[in-house]
């Protein structure tokens, strides 16, 4: 494309993105024809002013980008944004779960690259890696003092292309060699599965790509083959994704033709209302929901659906709050932009966008959407605006005076003390200590993790530890489990500790209907609201 095409392009962008509709993700295949609109004679002599006679002399391509991203910033639209070409290749992995590699969950610990967990299927898995395993060399080269994305960029590669991994295991003397052949992984959306006392599953959505649906399908399956017969979703912390994986989500628990969102916007596909297609797949399954501040876009979406038709209890803290849905669509640089390009409504018409866009326009949110009081299918009254609000509050996130104290005493060094409790893992697992991901955490294990902490420099003393008890235990076990027992040991001990998900599963026990459940957390939630005024 010549400069002068460029220019043009450039200056139509505003334009022909309100013409053109597309998708919550890559739009692809678009072919526009750009109209040289009048106020491009005042940007084509501003960029020549600048190109010529500016202090410094600046390439025209990095001159069009800055143009580019200004433009957008202009919007004050937090989710309208450049994506240059490796940050669109990133959005379409996260998007997608797939990519070329071995497989494997890595931090840094040490100054060396650490294997936290091979996923499942992998060729890191199928090679015998291992939870704990420290990567000293890759292809040859020392690894000490790489960063977690200098370690990626080393195991990632072209398909059936091998890389050779010389590890340090915990417990063996000298290293062990592995030659992976990379691969495809796939990132599962769905991260952790249980079934705990009185029938009640558990199943950790961590995002919503391209396989969402068909991975939580699956999961509900098993579980209620195994009886199964109230569920705990968890989209804490899950940020969304793929909006018509969200959508699909919400379709596999409400009734055909029931609304599950409502998107308001300027082109006919971001301005329609998506209905459930199909009956209940488990029409008898008693459903609670946890959310944070850390669910949000898709997760809210459903949380919000599956709130305002009375089909699942809303558990935890108030929701992030991103009430719009935004398309991406590909550039000629090969980038692509992201575009708000509609706001959503709940089905009662509830907006929970918590950050309003600062150029809204009026008209796509008129008076008739903010009634002082929105209701449930059922008649329960729905608070509006600020995220989704849950119908059980649970999860206190403000620290105890303990939990403060250890925090400024471990101050910038806090990774210090997670790899000082690595270290104490390690010989718990030597010892063979523990048979059961259940263990108790000893106080012997607490001192143990007292001398790791010191012989790291940090400066913690005995008091400031047991001031923080609860938490460094909850911590600890976690951490010795994983090593000890693996990632699904880890997963059996982190639901055992959390109380958020023991509070659900006490009110969804034995319960023998949706209506039940919210009879009998109304009944707790008074309890605890009297008992915190007395």
């Amino acid at each position: 494309m010549s400069s002068r095409a460029y220019r043009v392009w450039l200056a139509g962008l505003v334009i022909a993105f309100a013409s053109t509709s597309g998708g919550w993700l890559l739009s692809r295949g678009m072919s526009v024809e750009w109209h040289r609109p009048s106020d491009g004679r005042l940007f084509d002599a501003v960029f020549d002013r600048v190109l010529h006679d500016y202090v410094d002399s600046i390439p025209e391509s990095q001159l069009f980008q800055f143009a580019t991203v200004g433009m957008l910033r202009q919007l004050r639209d937090p989710y309208t944004l450049y994506l240059p070409p490796e940050r669109l290749a990133r959005l379409t992995e996260r998007t997608s779960g797939n990519y070329i590699g071995i497989g494997a969950q890595v931090q840094r610990r040490d100054e060396w690259p650490l294997i936290v967990a091979p996923y499942p299927g992998s060729p890191a898995e199928r090679a015998g890696l291992r939870t704990g395993d420290r990567i000293v060399e890759i292809d040859g080269a020392s690894t000490r003092g790489w960063t977690v994305d200098e370690t990626v960029r080393a195991l990632r590669g072209p398909p059936g292309t091998t890389v050779r991994l010389v590890v340090e295991r915990p417990g063996l003397e000298g290293t062990l060699t592995f030659t992976l052949t990379r691969g495809g992984v796939h990132r599962r959306a769905v991260a952790r599965t249980g079934l705990l006392r009185g029938g009640v599953g558990y199943v950790d959505v961590n995002f919503f790509n391209d396989s969402t649906e068909i991975e939580l399908q699956r999961a509900i399956d098993s579980l209620k083959a195994r009886g199964m017969r109230s569920l705990i979703l968890d989209l804490r912390g899950n940020p969304g994704g793929v909006l018509t994986q969200g959508t699909a989500v919400a379709d596999l628990f409400l009734d055909s033709a029931k609304t599950i969102v409502r998107l308001r916007g300027r082109t006919p596909d971001a301005n329609r209302v998506i209905q459930d297609t199909s009956a209940q797949r488990w029409p008898d399954l008693i459903v609670t929901v946890l959310i944070d501040e850390g669910s949000a876009s898709a997760s809210e979406i459903v949380a919000g659906a599956l709130q305002d038709h009375d089909r699942a209890l809303i558990v935890g803290r108030r929701s992030f709050g991103k009430g719009s849905a935004q398309g991406v669509f590909a550039l000629p640089s090969g980038g692509a932009v992201k575009l708000t390009t509609s706001r959503w409504f709940t089905p009662s018409g509830r907006s929970i966008d918590r950050l309003p866009l600062g150029n809204g326009d009026p008209g796509l949110d008129d008076a008739e959407t903010r009634p002082d009081t929105f209701r449930s299918s059922a008649g329960r009254p729905l608070p509006s605006g600020g995220g989704i609000v849950p119908d059980v509050v649970a999860g206190d996130t403000a620290l105890t005076p303990g939990e403060l104290a250890l925090e400024q005493a471990l101050g910038t060094r806090a990774i210090e003390f997670r790899n000082a409790m690595g270290d104490v893992a390690i010989r718990v697992k030597a010892r063979n200590e523990v048979s059961t991901p259940d263990f108790e955490v000893t106080q012997e294990m607490l001192d143990e993790l007292l001398r790791a902490a010191r012989a790291r420099g940090l400066a913690v003393d005995r008091s400031t530890l047991q001031g923080a008890r609860s938490l460094v235990a909850r911590l600890l076990a976690r951490e010795i489990a994983r090593y000890v027992f693996g990632p699904q040991g880890e997963v059996q001990r982190s639901i055992r500790d959390d109380p958020v998900i023991q509070l659900a599963a006490r009110l969804s026990s034995d319960v023998r209907s949706q209506q039940q459940l919210f009879e009998r957390a109304t009944v707790a939630d008074t309890a605890r609201s009297n008992s915190a005024r007395r």
